[in-house]
C-alpha cells in the first residue's frame, strides 16, 4: 500500500500504531480537507491485518466531543475539537487517552482495540507542591503517549513547548499517582528542542521517545534505560518538509512482523491543516541508532508499478508552489503547477525488459488554456537522466508521448516548463499551466 497508505479520502494525522493481537491499529486526529483549522470532534480508528498492510479497515468513529446524526457526545462538559490521541491495552482492556483543546482532557475505555470507547473518567490529579494551575498543561494532558511497562507500571508524556511525564494509577487507568510528575522529561534546550507529540515506546531494555522539536517538520527521538530518564537526544527519523510543503509531525514508532515502520503525516490543500498518515521502513541499529529514512511514495510497498495508473497525489517531491489539493472525495489533483515546478515520485520498479528500445507515456491533467511541457527525468530533478518530454495542451485531455526504455528502480521527477515564448514570456510569469490528475508508462 503506497502513501498514503490509508484511502485517500482520509486524513488522519497525528497517527499512534498499535499492534494489539493479529491486527495494526492506527490512532490519530481526525482533519478535514480544505480546513481553516486542526482536527475534529470526533476520532476514527483504521486497522488492517499484519500480513496484509494493504488492506485497511475503517471501524468508524470511536469517540466525540459533540453529538452528531450517529452519535451523542461522550463529554458532557465540553465541545472542544479533539487532538492527538493514544490507545494502549491493560488486563485486557483497552484504554483511549484524549487530548480536547480547552478543556479537561479524559480517558476512554472498550473491550475492544477499536472501540467505541466510552468516557471512564476525566484525568483526576493533585497539583504538585510548588507548582501552579499550569501543571498537567491546565488539565489538557497535550499529546499524552502511555507506556505500560514490563512490570505493570504506567507512564504517561505529554506537553506543549515543554514536556512532562507522571504515573498512572494502574488499578483504575487515569488517576496520576502522588509525587510522580516531573518537568522537562524531554529537555527544551538544543540538541533537544522539545516542542510536542510525545509518543514512548520501549525495545528491550530501552526507552525511545518520539516526538516534534521545536517549529519543525522533523520527527526525532532521544534514548534512555528508565522510563523517567534521562534521556538522551539520537537525532532526526524523518522530516515531512524535505522536497515537499511540510508542516508539523506528529507520529511514531512500530514493529509490524519483524520490520520497523516510522508513522507520520503530511500535507495537503496548500495548508498545514489537512493532513494524511503516511509510513516509510525503518532501522533500528545494534546501537539502538534510527538512521534518518526519506519521505517516499512507497508506503508498505517495496516499490510502485509503473505501469500502472498511479494517482498525481502520490507525489513525495513538490516544489515550486505546486501543492494536492481535494476538488471532491474522488478527485485530488496536483495543482498551482508553474514554470519550474517538480513532482517527484519514489521509486518506481520498471523491470528488466530488454525486449523494447523505447516505452509509451500518458498523463491525465486538466488544462488551464496555456501549453507547456513535462521533463521526464530519473533519479534527480537537477542531474538526473531525461529519458524524454511530454507536450501539454491547453485544454483537458490526456497527452502522450514515447521515452527511452527504462530498466530497474528508479526515482521519477516531472520538471515542468511552460511554452511561452516572445514578449508572452514576461506578461505570464507565473501563471498556472495545468493540474496533474494521473500518469501511467506503458510498454
Amino acid at each position: 500500500m503506497p502513501n498514503p497508505y490509508l484511502p485517500l479520502w482520509e486524513y488522519i494525522p497525528d497517527g499512534e500504531p498499535r499492534v494489539f493481537g493479529d491486527r495494526v491499529y492506527i490512532y490519530g486526529s481526525h482533519d478535514r480537507p480544505g480546513s481553516d483549522s486542526f482536527c475534529d470532534k470526533k476520532l476514527k480508528v483504521w486497522s488492517a491485518p499484519l500480513d496484509d498492510l494493504s488492506n485497511w479497515t475503517c471501524h468508524g468513529h470511536c469517540f466525540h466531543t459533540e453529538e452528531d446524526r450517529d452519535h451523542g457526545s461522550d463529554t458532557p462538559w465540553t465541545e472542544g475539537y479533539l487532538y492527538a490521541p493514544d490507545v494502549v491495552e491493560k488486563d485486557g482492556k483497552y484504554y483511549l487517552y484524549a487530548y480536547i483543546m480547552d478543556a479537561k482532557g479524559c480517558v476512554g475505555v472498550s473491550d475492544r482495540p477499536e472501540g467505541p470507547f466510552k468516557l471512564l473518567s476525566k484525568y483526576k490529579y493533585n497539583i504538585p507542591e510548588g507548582k501552579d494551575q499550569d501543571c498537567f498543561d491546565r488539565g489538557w494532558f497535550v499529546d499524552p503517549g502511555v507506556l505500560v511497562d514490563d512490570d505493570g507500571k504506567v507512564y504517561i508524556y505529554c506537553g506543549f513547548k515543554r514536556s512532562w511525564a507522571a504515573q498512572i494509577n494502574p488499578d483504575n487507568m487515569y488517576e496520576i499517582i502522588d509525587g510522580t510528575y516531573q518537568d522537562d522529561i524531554i529537555p527544551m534546550e538544543k540538541p533537544y528542542d522539545f516542542f510536542e507529540a510525545c509518543s514512548p515506546r520501549k525495545i528491550g531494555d530501552t526507552y525511545y521517545m518520539i516526538y516534534s522539536p521545536n517549529r519543525s517538520s522533523q520527527l526525532v527521538y532521544a534514548t534512555s534505560k528508565s522510563p523517567t530518564g534521562p534521556f538522551e537526544y539520537r537525532g532526526v527519523i524523518v522530516d515531512n518538509g524535505v522536497d515537499y510543503p511540510g508542516g508539523n509531525n506528529h507520529g511514531s514508532i512500530c514493529n509490524i512482523r519483524g520490520q520497523w515502520y516510522i508513522f507520520y503525516h503530511r500535507m495537503t490543500n496548500n495548508t498545514i491543516m489537512s493532513r494524511r498518515a503516511c509510513v516509510e521502513k525503518i532501522e533500528i541499529l545494534p546501537d539502538g541508532t534510527i538512521p534518518q529514512v526519506e519521505m517516499t511514495s512507497l508506503g508498505f510497498d517495496e516499490s510502485l508499478s509503473p505501469y500502472k495508473v498511479t494517482p498525481a497525489e502520490l507525489a513525495c517531491v513538490l516544489k515550486g508552489g505546486c501543492f494536492i489539493t481535494e476538488l471532491d472525495a474522488m478527485t485530488r489533483p496536483i495543482t498551482g503547477i508553474t514554470n519550474g515546478s517538480i513532482i517527484g515520485y519514489k521509486y518506481f520498479d520498471f523491470g528488466e525488459d530488454y525486449s523494447n528500445t523505447t516505452i509509451k507515456f500518458a498523463a491525465k491533467v486538466r488544462g488551464k488554456g496555456c501549453k507547456s511541457k513535462i521533463k521526464i527525468m530519473l533519479d534527480s530533478y537537477e542531474k538526473g537522466r531525461l529519458i524524454g518530454t511530454c507536450d501539454i495542451g491547453a485544454n483537458d485531455g490526456v497527452y502522450s508521448c514515447h521515452l527511452e526504455n527504462v530498466r530497474g528502480r528508479h526515482a521519477v521527477y516531472f520538471v515542468v516548463e511552460d511554452d511561452f515564448g516572445g514578449w508572452f514570456v514576461e506578461m505570464f510569469k507565473g501563471r498556472q499551466l495545468f493540474d496533474l490528475e494521473s500518469f501511467v508508462f506503458m510498454k
